[in-house]
């Protein structure tokens, strides 16, 4: 099949970081892939495609360049001809869908979150039959896709974008020595809650000083909030909270981690939270999207509500007050989502959703 994979742009997080693993699948069963972004947006994922051979394109010139990308993007499908548009994210999916009805072209879909704005609950409501097939990458999102948007359960696949690396570096547990470092990785957005991390820093600052002097956060990623992370860190006068930047490596941030944290307000899979998990790290995460799956309370980490400062606070010191605890629970986490996202799973998945396409494909042409 030729395949035209859609998506919003080329964020360093979230949907974009996986497409070269799930291109290489593709390349392996033999379909020619082509991906297009509708903006550059930050531009951090570009360099994982340029190392694994994957050419990509930007139709659009600029963040509101409407118009003018999708027209780029009919220019792009009247030239290229593919058997199927690959949507990924809500305005990729929304061009994507109007482009296949005009060209005759049928649309797959990617449903990630197990949240939608509003507006693009209520647009993807409508529009869901445009796309002859969706997938989401965990059950939960399945659930979710069948609820809020009302697609047939018969026309949803489920392919992990997320699988474990044989090789992917692990942490060493606290030894007693040193500073305790809590990490995070995420977009600096309103959905990754770094402002309520801050605050839990804050409290255990106020609280527990003799612990708070002990424990340094670290958070990588970029992002629009930055500014009013940073405000709000000189606001509360947290002293031992630190913005890393953009992390290039996941796996050689994690393994100087000592304990994970993802304070998000909604997540699909969430593959941060998962590969700290592979490198063998308790996780303390908030009860959203596949997370509340994968971490068993109180044996892979710990689960908290959304924006529950006091209980992600207890949640740090109880680890930190039992070290043994912490590399016990990280040795279980990385157990479980070896079980969870093994390869053969992820690679099990996608050659049964992309066999599904070849015959609706070869069906069409018969």
């Amino acid at each position: 099949m030729r395949i035209q994979y859609l998506i919003n742009g080329f964020n360093g997080g979230g949907a974009a970081l996986p497409i070269p693993d799930l291109v290489k699948l593709m390349h392996k069963c033999g379909h020619d892939v082509k991906v297009y972004g509708l903006m550059m947006q930050d531009g951090k994922a570009c360099d994982r495609l340029a190392a694994a051979g994957i050419a990509y394109e930007v139709l659009g010139k600029g963040k509101w360049s409407i118009a003018g990308s999708f027209l780029a993007l009919i220019r792009s499908l009247k030239k290229e001809s593919p058997d199927i548009i690959w949507t990924s994210l809500t305005r990729a999916t929304l061009f994507g869908q109007i482009a296949g009805k005009m060209l005759g072209i049928p649309v797959v879909s990617w449903q990630h979150s197990a949240f939608l704005k509003p507006a693009n609950r209520f647009l993807l409501r409508r529009t869901k039959n445009l796309s002859s097939r969706w997938v989401t990458d965990s059950e939960n999102v399945r659930e979710f896709a069948i609820r809020e948007l009302g697609i047939s359960h018969k026309k949803i696949s489920i392919w992990p974008m997320f699988h474990t690396h044989p090789g992917f570096p692990k942490s060493q547990s606290w030894a007693g020595v040193g500073r305790i470092r809590i990490g995070s990785l995420g977009r600096l957005h309103t959905n990754k809650r770094f402002d309520t991390l801050i605050r839990v820093a804050a409290r255990i600052q106020a609280s527990h000083p003799e612990i708070s002097a002990r424990i340094e956060f670290l958070v990588g990623g970029v992002g629009p909030e930055k500014d009013a992370l940073q405000s709000l860190l000189e606001t509360l006068r947290v002293s031992n909270f630190c913005f890393v930047g953009y992390v290039d490596e996941p796996g050689d941030f994690l393994k100087n981690l000592h304990i994970y944290v993802q304070p998000s307000h909604h997540e699909g899979l969430c593959i941060a939270a998962h590969e700290a998990m592979q490198s063998a790290l308790p996780v303390i995460a908030t009860r959203v999207g596949q997370l509340r799956h994968s971490i068993i309370d109180g044996e892979t980490g710990l689960l908290c509500d959304v924006d529950d400062v006091d209980a992600l606070a207890a949640a740090v010191i109880a680890l930190v007050r039992d070290p043994d605890k912490a590399g016990t629970m990280g040795v279980a986490a990385h157990r479980r989502v070896t079980e969870l996202f093994g390869y053969e799973t992820f690679q099990q998945s996608g050659k049964q959703l992309l066999h599904l396409l070849e015959s609706g494909v070869g069906q069409r042409k018969n």
